[in-house]
């Protein structure tokens, strides 16, 4: 059996806002192996970034972690429930441990100082060097591995010197610069065009090979998944309906969404006519639908999926699905 890394136990994230109770992911669960890239994937508005974040304890106001368990297993063999952390402990993981690497690196670098210098301050943070004169030494080596040109002259720009593909690889440098041992990527190709993002990923690839790092991926593009990812989970209104191998979840997609997902892209291999359309709309998740959330939207939906909330069952090794038609 593959060695978990981190355990996700009935996550469930509720949003209290005037309008109600957003219930933004409901009883979520998977597990991360060591060394895998694992992505997590669904529409906009799914729950793929509120997972991310709760994963470590950053859900802020209105938001609350309403129930779960993140069992992470370090190093020295100690297993540690994150979400039972203090907000000093957990921060010692956070950026060290566990590192993020945010859809706009616009808004995560800071206008005021140099690539360098926020790079630096990433590793002054968790005392792995001793002041930031040494710690732009270092940012030159971190900027030279994630591919910046003339490293020594970069250190010294700032954000809005750089090109958004350039923005995006510092953001992957302060992520890696602690070399952590889960890098969670929350679409970090979303606003490139696609030669930049094909030198994304391969970077990323670089990064977990040379880090020996696990990376849990947050996406809504296929073809990432399909190019980078080992294992999927497939993410619906808040509840996650499919989890399997890349080779599962492409060649016998068992839940009708993820067929869904598969049938609205482009698949040069085959011939197609036109491409269908998932009907309907992603539901309010104030007043989410009964039983399978997906029910409205579902071609094969039978009246149980309206009262019975489907569980997550094993299909075949590896293989789940939350569907009444297994």
């Amino acid at each position: 059996m593959p060695e978990p890394i981190l355990q996700v136990r009935n996550l469930t994230v509720h949003f209290y806002t005037y309008a109600g109770i957003v219930k933004a992911i409901e009883k979520v669960s998977f597990d991360v192996y060591k060394g895998e890239t694992f992505a997590l994937v669904g529409e906009t508005g799914c729950g793929k970034s509120v997972t991310s974040r709760a994963l470590t304890q950053l859900i802020e106001s209105p938001g609350r972690i309403v129930e779960g368990q993140v069992l992470y297993y370090r190093d020295d063999g100690s297993v540690v429930d994150l979400l039972k952390l203090s907000e000093e402990e957990i921060r010692k993981i956070r950026g060290n441990e566990i590192a993020y690497i945010f859809q706009d690196p616009h808004a995560s670098l800071d206008p005021l100082y140099t690539v360098g210098h926020q790079i630096a301050e990433a590793m002054e943070v968790h005392g792995k060097i001793s002041n930031i004169k040494e710690g732009i030494q270092k940012a030159i080596q971190i900027l030279k591995s994630v591919l910046i040109p003339d490293p020594e002259r970069r250190v010294k720009n700032y954000p809005h010197e750089l090109s958004g593909g350039m923005k995006q690889r510092v953001v992957i440098g302060i992520g890696v610069s602690n070399n952590p041992r889960i890098l969670i990527a929350d679409e970090p190709t979303t606003a490139l065009d696609v030669t930049v993002q094909a030198q994304i990923l391969e970077l990323l690839d670089k990064m977990k090979r040379e880090y020996n790092a696990t990376i849990i991926l947050i996406t809504h593009n296929l073809g990432v998944v399909a190019e980078t990812a080992d294992r999927v989970a497939v993410m619906y209104a808040g509840k996650i309906v499919e989890i399997g191998s890349v080779d599962q979840i492409f060649k016998n997609p068992l839940h009708p969404y993820t067929q869904g997902l598969l049938k609205a892209v482009p698949n040069p291999m085959t011939k197609i006519e036109k491409l269908e359309a998932i009907p309907g709309t992603v539901p309010n998740l104030i007043n989410p639908p009964s039983g399978c959330r997906f029910h409205p939207r579902c071609p094969k939906a039978m009246e149980v999926c309206k009262q019975k909330v489907p569980e997550l069952k094993e299909i075949e090794p590896g293989h789940f699905v939350a569907c009444h038609l297994y």
